[in-house]
């Protein structure tokens, strides 16, 4: 899916919104970032699903903050170097929701 704006420009909070509200609806925003929790079907899966975004990541180039809770990952993104959500935090996201979405997570 393809999101506006240039990969370092911050979005607008009318584009976060219309990304929240559509493709990303799993997702909320919390200040400058968008957060989503997955519950994982075990430790075990939640780690792989870590592991596979930590290679989507690195690709990207971009990295998420990743809080694990047993079998509750949350992901955090933000782009810290633009002071707030750009479209590579959307981007990223909608990987996390690909990766996440998938049989055995």
């Amino acid at each position: 899916m393809a999101y506006p704006g240039c990969m370092a420009g911050l979005l607008t909070d009318d584009q976060v919104a219309e990304a929240l509200h559509g493709a990303l609806s799993a997702w909320t925003q919390q200040d400058k970032s968008i957060v989503r929790t997955v519950e994982a079907g075990s430790f075990s899966d939640g780690i792989r699903l870590v592991e596979q975004v930590a290679v989507v990541a690195e690709e990207m180039n971009h990295h998420p903050d990743i809080d694990i809770r047993y079998t509750t990952i949350t992901f955090r993104l933000s782009t810290h170097s633009a002071g707030g959500l750009t479209a590579n935090d959307l981007r990223l996201a909608a990987e996390i929701d690909r990766l996440a979405d998938s049989p055995g997570t």
